[in-house]
């Protein structure tokens, strides 16, 4: 009932919204007449305002279209590598005409990126993955939002997505993958890797692991406790919600992405109200570069997806209320999850010092788990004054984290 009353107001809001877009650049375009009247930068900046906090944010284009590698600027074409119901795996592909630039771009390792199934789209990495493409071949994870995915493609569980890992791994191969997975994805990434080690099959090259969720119970932060203090069925019965009928998700059980959005904000409510009330500020003053940077962000921030109700469940209770791959009890389609059966991949774990949603040590407890992987092949970085998202994204992941992961990558290729 909550998601059918969130679509009838939005249902009610999108006059007012297509109103005020409409109302805001009638006073700031320059050749509107409009735009001349006194005080019509602040009623621009009035309407814009509450434009941007009642429209509907789709998921942005990842917009890489060109990169600087090896000395030239080469096109980036994005394609579909390979297509689950759920998942989406992505190639972005340099292109070379010179015979010289061509042959490095072959040699360059080969790097699948894992983004989170928790709330944001895989763009949140766009970052990431720009930098990246300097220096390697990069394939990307595009979850689907569950909203978009009709009941008959069947539920998916945690289960599921340890499995697609396989599936992408397989595709890509193994012998010479590098895995880099950012957030979420540590846990079953770090369990795909041991099963597939566990029966024999060859196993990445490198994992990376960045700010993710290992064992909880080290260090943990508002978002461990409150997954923690309440019971699983809190959680499905205030969060699960049903995907409304205007969508070819229609009666699927999700957790829906207006509510992750909602806590998104709830964590940090003052710091976002002072970002669009200076947002608001610049506007006023024609600071106009500043403001389409904050456009930027929250074009970003605030396009969300719905996630499927199994999957959530599955991590709460799995990964923060049981604990059950750190304590050696996860099982897997019948089969023990044991990071022990790792013996030839390198381990490099990386963690931010400030991280408010993977706390310090939870990422680090993979070394404790892969036992079998040598101490010379394994690697720890914390970053000083780093929170969660400046691990992969930003100055620090690009002057810090990234010639780090680089030569990582580099000395076990």
């Amino acid at each position: 009932m909550l998601y059918q009353l969130h679509e009838f107001n939005r249902a009610l809001l999108r006059p007012l919204v297509s109103w005020s877009q409409a109302s805001a650049r009638m006073f700031s375009a320059p050749d509107s007449w409009l735009s001349h009247l006194p005080e019509a930068n602040r009623v621009a900046a009035n309407y814009e305002l509450l434009y941007r906090l009642g429209k509907e944010y789709e998921k942005p284009a990842f917009a890489i279209d060109r990169v600087h590698a090896h000395g030239a600027e080469l096109p980036v074409v994005e394609r579909c590598a390979l297509s689950r119901p759920f998942c989406n795996l992505l190639r972005f592909k340099r292109y070379a005409d010179d015979a010289a630039t061509l042959e490095k771009l072959k040699d360059d390792p080969t790097v699948l990126v894992v983004a989170p199934l928790s709330g944001h789209h895989a763009t949140l990495l766009r970052d990431t993955v720009a930098t990246l493409l300097r220096d390697h071949k990069v394939y990307l994870t595009d979850w689907i939002d569950a909203r978009m995915v009709p009941v008959a493609a069947g539920a998916f569980h945690l289960d599921d997505y340890v499995a697609y890992m396989q599936d992408f791994i397989r595709h890509i191969g193994a012998a010479e993958l590098h895995v880099i997975s950012v957030c979420q994805p540590t846990v079953p990434v770090l369990a795909a890797v041991a099963l597939m080690a566990a029966a024999g099959e060859p196993v990445p090259r490198t994992l990376t692991l960045m700010g993710g969720p290992i064992d909880t119970r080290r260090s943990p932060t508002e978002v461990n406790d409150l997954a923690a203090t309440k019971p699983l069925s809190w959680f499905e019965n205030t969060l699960v919600q049903e995907v409304p009928q205007n969508y070819p998700g229609r009666g699927r059980r999700v957790y829906p992405g207006f509510l992750q959005h909602a806590g998104f904000i709830a964590m940090n409510p003052g710091r976002h109200f002072m970002s669009h009330w200076d947002f608001y500020e610049k506007l006023c003053r024609g600071d106009l570069e500043d403001a389409d940077s904050h456009r930027r962000f929250y074009d970003e921030y605030n396009a969300v997806l719905d996630m499927p109700a199994e999957y959530y469940l599955d991590t709460i209770r799995i990964v923060f209320q049981e604990h059950l791959l750190p304590r050696g009890l996860w099982q897997v389609g019948g089969r023990r999850v044991a990071p022990e059966a790792i013996e030839t991949s390198a381990l490099f774990t990386i963690e931010g010092e400030l991280d408010d949603i993977s706390g310090p040590g939870q990422t680090e407890a993979a070394h404790e788990l892969c036992t079998s992987i040598p101490a010379t092949r394994k690697r720890h970085l914390t970053v000083k004054g780093a929170g969660h998202y400046g691990i992969f994204s930003g100055r620090r992941w690009r002057n810090v984290v990234y010639p780090e992961v680089r030569e990582f990558i580099r000395a076990h290729a």
